[in-house]
This record gives C-alpha cells, structure tokens and sequence, in this order.
C-alpha cells in the first residue's frame, strides 16, 4: 500500500447503490428501478465521496457505472430533489449544484479508466454522468437526453457545455442543449458520443469485457493517459506537447515499460503490475 493514502478509514458499504469490486473492476449500479435510477440528495453525495475514495481503494483499477432494470439513470428525483428545490435559498441551492458538478469533476479527474454502461434511459444528470465516462457502451433501445431546458433549466448543467462540445463539435452541442431532444443509442454513436452499441441482453458482458481489458491491461500507462487527455484539454499545442514528454520520460522509467521489453526479448506476453 502507498504511504500516501492517509488515515481515514474506507467506507465499508453503501446505503444509496450497490457497490460491488471484482478482481480490479469497481462497478457502482444505480438500483432504483422503479424510479429509472432517479438520484436523490443521497445518491449524489455518496458517488461523490466514493469518487474521492476510489483512488485510495488498493487494487481497483477500472470503474464501472449501469443501472438496475429499464434505466441507466433518468436524472434527479422530481419530488426529492426538484420538489425539495423549490423551498431552498440561494445558499442551499448553490451547495447542492456545486455538488452535482463535483460529481462530474472527479469522474474526469478520477485517474482510473470510467465505462458507462448504459442500459436504458438517460436523462438529465444520467445523460450527464454518462457523458463525464471515459467509455459509453449502449444498449440498443438506451437513450440519451440532456433535459435541462425542457424543465426551465440552463441546458449548461454539471459541466455539460464544457464536456460535450469536445466529444461532439460546438454545433451538435448546441442543438442537443438548447432543444434537449433525446437520442438514440444509433444516433448516439453516428455522432461520436457512444463508443459501442451492442443488442440489449448482450450489455453487460460487454462492459465486463471491455473493464475486464482495461484492468489486465499497464494500469499506470492507462491513469497517465487519462490524466494528460483531461489536463489537455485547456492547453496550446506546446503546453500539450511539453506536458507529454514529461510525462513520457516519467513512464519510460516505470516497471511495466521496462517488463514490455524483457518479455518482447523472452518471446512472451508482459506482466503487467501497474507500478
């Protein structure tokens, strides 16, 4: 164990999803099938706090997010949360939406790959989450619909108009924000929001496998990759391009670089120990 990981003991469990870790893949299932996963004050706040975990947890090396039944996630709670809303003061509601967005902060600052396995609907924050994912594999009937205008919100929530128009261009973002119109997973991956697309009953075996990959797989070579396309993201060209060599010559020193090469000169297939 690193000796950086502070004192601070680990959450046991859960009480607002299921939680679940399996040979370095963490899966997080949302389980409020008869809501469609609807999140609640509760929800946000523990995948908040396991987000900020995650990287303490020895072992994980891939995170896993889907849904209970029909829906991966349809966004916040009309009663719990939009009801609840409506009693609250500046204050509180800046909390509350500074937490919603810290969500999607630590998925893109998490430095583990994150696979979306969306099952079903996604709407509002669900459409947010899934988007904050590294990866997004779709079933075939799931949609995808970032709400917010349709309920007399800004169509930029939880940091989607910084998030989508670099997976999509300014112009389909544009449209998918200020219309809030849905879309199929088809469409989805015709405009590069979907990484995959596999029939209904054949989703989680494909997140599985696509996880399952990923934590076989040079587990710093992965958290460095992610870690320089998200920090990337506001750089120029030679702020970009210095930060990749730095951060190359780091990984030239590492030990799976190093087992690549004495398993390309012994014939074999690496070892990968992710140090």
């Amino acid at each position: 164990m690193s000796p950086f990981r502070g004192s601070a003991p680990l959450t046991p469990s859960w009480d607002h999803f299921r939680y679940r870790e399996d040979g370095g893949v963490a899966t997080v299932t949302f389980d409020r099938p008869e809501r469609l996963n609807a999140l609640t004050f509760e929800v946000y706040a523990d995948l908040r706090e396991l987000l900020a975990e995650l990287p303490r947890r020895d072992g994980v090396r891939v995170l896993v997010i889907t849904g209970e039944g029909r829906g991966f996630c349809s966004g916040g709670d009309v009663h719990d949360i939009i009801g609840a809303l409506q009693g609250m003061g500046p204050r509180d509601l800046l909390d509350f939406t500074r937490m919603t967005g810290a969500v999607v902060q630590r998925l893109r600052e998490l430095p583990l790959p994150v696979i979306a396995a969306v099952n079903g609907v996604a709407a509002g924050a669900g459409a947010v989450i899934a988007l904050a994912a590294d990866l997004r594999i779709m079933a075939r009937s799931a949609t995808l619909q970032f709400l917010f205008t349709r309920v007399g919100l800004a169509g930029a929530d939880m940091g989607s108009a910084y998030l989508l128009p670099r997976l999509v261009g300014l112009g389909r973002a544009t449209e998918l924000l200020l219309l809030g119109e849905g879309l199929t997973a088809e469409r989805a991956l015709e405009i590069g929001l979907a990484t995959h697309v596999v029939d209904d009953d054949e989703l989680p075996a494909a997140a599985q496998e696509l996880a399952r990959r990923l934590a076989d797989g040079p587990a710093l070579a992965l958290s460095t990759t992610k870690v320089l396309l998200t920090r990337e993201a506001d750089l120029d060209l030679a702020g970009a391009v210095e930060l990749e060599a730095l951060g190359q010559a780091l990984m030239m020193q590492s030990e799976d670089h190093r087992e690549f090469f004495a398993a390309w000169a012994d014939g074999r297939r690496p070892v990968w120990t992710g140090k």
